[in-house]
């Protein structure tokens, strides 16, 4: 079969000849392959970037964790690999599938799964998120951020307060549900003072962070207290697109009463990603298929995977792979 694969880690994924996995137990299903989305994850695995990177092997290995195909009885589904998935066949978890609805196309079912969990597990279980609350996206002119604009409106988020670089995308984000922009192009002390203002209008309660480094140093050092009672607020990351690590003050963790946490794989509860797979994900491909979750997508050919990899994907769209 023909499938994108890594033979040495740092290397672009090759358009190859590749054996055909075989299942081992009854856990395991083999599906016809119709569309995997390229996410930061699969890149930071095929780097071994990523601390769930697999050993490198003689052979190589087939990139890709997740893919919409078509089981043998011709069912249409979305599945997590145990092989590769970004091939012509994958072997997938019986207990990690999830039957698509009408209505939603193969292209806009692979982009959803890795921005839902990255953007519903954090609102839901980490962030604990109630009707009225209000929420702060940090770097939310991703395609991750996007779906959490829309999920978080969708779990009753009162007001959405967005970050980002890229001014292009601000009017968009609005239309899918953001309330207020704070754009890091402006210098430090303006974001601080622009986040502090809405904080004081309206008590930030949760904050899912997908960039990390100085941008959440900022937020941080606009939460900090002054002695007197505060609200609560979660603090999420889930990414940390700008940097891994960040300076924090033990006088803002005195001052504010802040849940820190994270949202990501080895984090989540097996009970959390069993809710994953039969609620949330059906709920939000429901969603999509009735066009009320809105996704951007460009899509390519297997065989251009290696020209394909490494592209800037414009304006929070998701990359595609049809097979």
């Amino acid at each position: 079969m023909k499938a994108a694969v890594v033979y040495k880690k740092g290397e672009l994924p090759k358009y190859a000849e590749f054996q055909e996995p075989i299942a081992s137990n009854e856990n395991e299903v083999l599906i016809s392959v119709k569309a995997v989305a390229i996410t930061n994850l699969d890149k930071a695995i095929a780097s071994g970037d990523h601390y769930s990177a697999e050993k490198e092997t003689q052979n190589g290995f087939i990139v890709g964790s997740d893919a919409v195909g078509v089981l043998e009885n011709g069912t249409r589904v979305y599945a997590r690999g145990i092989s590769g998935t970004i091939a012509e066949k994958a072997l997938v978890e019986k207990n990690r599938m999830v039957v698509l609805p009408d209505g939603i196309d193969d292209a806009m079912a692979a982009t959803m799964p890795n921005a839902v969990a990255g953007s519903a597990m954090a609102l839901r279980f980490r962030a604990g998120i109630k009707s009225g609350d209000t929420v702060l996206i940090n770097g939310a002119t991703g395609f991750t951020g996007q779906m959490a604009i829309q999920i978080a409106k969708h779990y009753g988020a009162k007001k959405i307060i967005i970050t980002g670089r890229n001014e292009k995308t601000f009017q968009n984000l609005l239309e899918l549900g953001a309330d207020e922009i704070v754009s890091l192009k402006q210098n430090d002390e303006s974001i601080i003072n622009q986040l502090k203002q809405i904080n004081q209008n309206t008590p930030i309660d949760i904050v899912i962070d997908y960039l990390w480094g100085h941008s959440a140093e900022l937020i941080l050092s606009a939460l900090k207290g002054n002695g007197n009672f505060t609200p609560k607020t979660r603090y999420v990351s889930v990414g940390s697109m700008s940097a891994d690590t960040i300076q924090l003050s033990a006088q803002i963790l005195r001052s504010v009463d802040l849940q820190l946490s994270g949202s990501g794989l080895g984090s989540w509860t097996k009970e959390e990603v069993k809710l994953l797979f039969s609620e949330i994900l059906p709920e939000m491909f429901l969603l999509a298929s009735k066009n009320i979750l809105k996704v951007n997508i460009e899509t390519v050919p297997l065989s251009d995977i290696e020209k394909m990899w490494n592209a800037e994907v414009p304006d929070g769209k998701r990359l595609v792979v049809l097979i």
